[in-house]
């Protein structure tokens, strides 16, 4: 069984909800949030970065500088709080309420597996792409696009990538795109070929809620 910490990201805007509590939005009877941190229950330790919540008494919560500064801000919190030695982390969306441990655990078997990355789904960024292997893999949806916050991670090349991007934008990572982060990493994209409802869909929209509804009945 691969040890591994978990990191999920609830402090959006979700600006297109009307501004409200994004991840506290229920599916299926129970809030977003937790959907995602019950996918991630072996994990040691879990992390929510955003708004404090009703979360699990073993949940870390932080939160991201300044509060709203983006999913990279979030991420940089949230790896502060992964201990050292970690070799392996989840970085996750709060508003992924279909994801399973089964594609959690999927997603580890992949980092683990195709080291010398000859399968050709590796997209190489930064210095990281030298040494073999992905620095991480992340869900394709339907469409054949990735699902950049439904990954994990090799610890150290993400917490590398994100001292780099601090770097150049002078220290401060708030605002940053994850797509700049990802230019600095080295990632494999996986097609789910599991059972089920899609554990990539996000919800961005009510209507989005609805449809996730509807997969959990």
């Amino acid at each position: 069984m691969t040890v591994y910490a978990a990191v999920v990201l609830a402090g959006g805007a979700a600006r297109r909800m009307g501004g409200r509590d994004k991840p506290g939005v229920s599916v299926g009877g129970r809030p977003m949030r937790e959907r995602v941190l019950s996918a991630v229950a072996d994990a040691a330790p879990r992390i929510l970065v955003g708004p404090v919540g009703p979360v699990p008494d073993d949940v870390l919560v932080t939160r991201e500088q300044p509060p709203g500064g983006g999913p990279v801000a979030a991420a940089a919190a949230g790896l502060a709080l992964v201990p050292a030695g970690t070799t392996t982390v989840a970085l996750l969306a709060a508003d992924l309420p279909l994801l399973t441990r089964e594609a959690v655990a999927a997603l580890l078997a992949a980092l683990g597996a195709d080291e010398d990355g000859a399968d050709g789904s590796a997209t190489p960024g930064g210095a990281e792409a030298d040494k073999g292997g992905p620095d991480g893999v992340c869900l394709l949806d339907d469409r054949g696009r990735r699902q950049s916050l439904c990954g994990v991670w090799r610890t150290e090349a993400l917490r590398a990538a994100l001292d780099r991007l601090a770097e150049r934008r002078g220290g401060a990572l708030d605002g940053a795109a994850v797509r700049e982060l990802l230019a600095e990493l080295t990632v494999r994209d996986l097609a789910w070929s599991g059972g089920g409802p899609p554990p990539w869909f996000d919800c961005d929209t009510d209507s989005d809620v609805s449809r996730a509804e509807e997969w959990t009945r």
